[in-house]
């Protein structure tokens, strides 16, 4: 019996006997949106109210309330990711789900997910929680304008308790969405150790993790000099890099090139609301199977951290966040039928436990 099939076994034994769920795993990053407002807090409704995206020939805008940019609607209605007592309330679903981290949107400094910051950390220190960065495609993003934004990140945080930092070299970790958007010449600026822009060896160096879309973006990713890569998308056989029967092969990639591998769970995909055109993408949850089946992928190649997609990505219909059963203006919404309001926070402990088994 493998190490994995064994530990699996003794946590399926463990689960049979009501034992505890695991302590909050640092490996895992669950990706978060502090995105959201609320007219009480911030004055509208943001990103709740939103447009139909795309090619729409009567595109629909959403205004929030009772009407939003989404397919689910979240039990106790629209939030503001700037009150206090829904971050508490996020970290403790969070760690009540086995997750020891999450990975925060960020589109720089300025931005509201910039704003949002602070509390956040503050937040997740309280939980215990640990707080990675997602770098968006800031405007103009190339080296120069990385480099900017990681000093103004660092120059702020770099001493913080709740950020999360890799536990070989004790670097912040982060995590670059489309990074494929700049060529790999650009990105050694940055990432190649005596490059004119490099962050290697200052102040400013980061654990850097790109996104494997294509299947050339490995080599790509490993040329450019990052230290690990991420699936992030919630669809199975959405990219070459989300496609859980490539898993394997792009873990032993990884580890061939000393990197690390960062297979990404999502428990379904739905966002018809804002994209109504893209039915190919998605992903019924089947009661919960899809994503436990999806986990059990990532665990199959041992990652040394897994990606979760998403806690509260709304609009692409990835969360785990509870949802409530809602028929607003003549929509129903989605919900999470017999699994319940918190059903996938309980499915996310599940496989929490086993991955923690395996070891840390």
């Amino acid at each position: 019996m493998t190490r994995l099939l064994l530990a699996l076994a003794l946590a399926a034994a463990a689960l049979g006997c009501g034992m505890p769920a695991p302590d909050p795993d640092p490996r895992v990053h669950a990706f978060y949106y502090p995105w959201y407002g609320t007219p009480e807090f911030d004055g509208e409704y943001r990103h709740w109210a939103h447009d139909q995206m795309g090619a729409v020939e009567h595109r629909v805008s959403y205004p929030g309330g009772d009407d939003i940019g989404a397919d689910f609607y979240p039990a106790g209605g629209c939030y503001s990711s700037n009150d206090p007592a829904v971050l508490a309330r996020h970290m403790d679903e969070l760690r009540s789900a086995g997750v020891g981290s999450l990975c925060a949107s960020w589109w720089g400094e300025g931005s509201f997910e910039d704003a949002a910051l602070p509390a956040l950390l503050d937040a997740a220190a309280r939980a215990g929680l640990k707080v990675s960065l997602h770098l968006e495609p800031l405007p103009g993003r190339d080296a120069a304008v990385c480099r900017e934004a990681l000093a103004s990140y660092l120059g702020r945080y770099a001493s913080h308790e709740a950020l999360a930092r890799d536990p070989e070299r004790g670097l912040p970790i982060v995590f670059v969405y489309d990074s494929y958007l700049s060529s790999v010449e650009e990105w050694r600026r940055l990432l190649a150790p005596a490059a004119d822009l490099t962050i290697r060896g200052t102040d400013l160096d980061c654990f850097m993790i790109g996104l494997w879309v294509e299947r050339h973006h490995g080599d790509d990713l490993h040329r450019a000099g990052f230290d690990g890569m991420y699936t992030y998308f919630a669809t199975d056989g959405f990219t070459y890099g989300s496609s859980t029967v490539n898993w394997p092969a792009m873990a032993a990639f990884a580890r061939e090139q000393g990197m690390t591998f960062v297979p990404c769970v999502g428990p379904g995909y739905a966002d018809l609301r804002i994209r109504p055109w893209n039915t190919a993408n998605q992903r019924e949850r089947e009661g919960g199977v899809y994503y436990r089946q999806m986990a059990a992928s990532a665990l199959a190649v041992e990652p040394a951290m897994i990606g979760l997609t998403s806690y509260n990505e709304w609009h692409e219909g990835t969360q785990i966040e509870p949802a409530e059963a809602r028929i607003a203006g003549g929509f129903r919404y989605r919900d999470y039928g017999s699994e319940g309001l918190d059903g996938y926070l309980t499915m996310t402990a599940e496989w929490m436990l086993r991955y923690s088994a395996v070891g840390r």
